[in-house]
């Protein structure tokens, strides 16, 4: 059998190195262009890894085994500019094509963001921008406080008993995401003891947490060339799963693709965050 040559490019990754006075990790949501607060007291750390396409061996990655999947399912709502449009058809549409996928009894959509790339734009409230950094959006306590935050007091407590997850889902809209495309980097190839930091996340309405990354040459980097509006991507976040061997999250980032074509236009996309329940 011959061997399978790997389609592969370089891709520059920026992980977390601590910060140098020994103090606690924060990242700053920025609301204020004005605003001379550092976004965060962290330096990231760049490195140079090779990223694999994917494209024609999809079926290699699923979310219980490398915390990602992809698929093809156009959406029927396109327009992605109006707020009420988009939770009034791309959510409910959203919610049924997760729970087909997963099994799950119950999907609830909490949030989402758009974000079309502008050249020198610094990533900001109501400007978002692809992220940089190599991350995991929820944290285990995180992921819990979504659950007690997005439900009633009447019914979290006995949703927690039961698996739970935190999935995105993830596509481009208007045109393929050749610029800044997204990378995810396989479960299977984290250090689930040393890999991940928990890194507090400041916002004017609440303080989160979020995981950021530190470099591990065994980290294998995927990513699907050219993704278009008809595609989509499920991310697993978080997995209360204690079974062994399944994904518990997926550390991920976008980063410049240097095989893009030269005349590609900047990337927008959309992800939805979704909570998802299982009986």
């Amino acid at each position: 059998m011959p061997s399978l040559t790997l389609d592969t490019v370089p891709g520059d990754l920026f992980y977390f190195s601590p910060p140098a006075d020994g103090s606690e990790p924060y990242n700053r949501v920025n609301t204020d262009p004005n605003s001379t607060l550092p976004l965060s007291n962290w330096t990231p750390e760049k490195h140079t890894v090779q990223i694999e396409n994917v494209r024609g061996r999809e079926a290699f990655y699923t979310l219980d085994e490398a915390g990602f999947q992809y698929f093809k399912h156009p959406a029927g709502h396109t327009a992605f500019i109006d707020e009420d449009q988009i939770k009034a058809e791309y959510y409910l549409e959203s919610a049924d094509l997760i729970k087909e996928i997963t099994g799950a009894s119950r999907v609830v959509l909490f949030d989402h963001t758009i974000r079309r790339r502008i050249p020198g734009q610094v990533d900001m409230v109501g400007k978002r921008q692809p992220v940089k950094e190599v991350h995991v959006d929820q944290t285990t306590s995180s992921a819990i406080s979504r659950v007690h935050l997005h439900l009633p007091p009447s019914e979290a407590p006995e949703l927690l008993k039961h698996r739970f997850q935190i999935i995105n889902l993830w596509r481009p809209i208007s045109h393929p995401a050749f610029d800044m495309p997204l990378t995810l980097c396989d479960y299977r190839t984290v250090d689930t003891e040393n890999d991940l930091v928990a890194v507090a996340r400041i916002a004017p309405e609440r303080r989160g947490q979020t995981y950021r990354v530190k470099y591990n040459p065994q980290h294998q980097w995927k990513y699907l060339k050219g993704m278009t509006p008809e595609e989509f991507v499920l991310i697993k976040c978080f997995d209360s799963t204690e079974e062994k061997g399944v994904s518990i999250y997926t550390p991920h980032t976008a980063f410049p693709d240097p095989s893009a074509p030269d005349d590609t236009l900047p990337r927008e996309s959309i992800e939805l965050r979704a909570l998802v329940f299982y009986d």
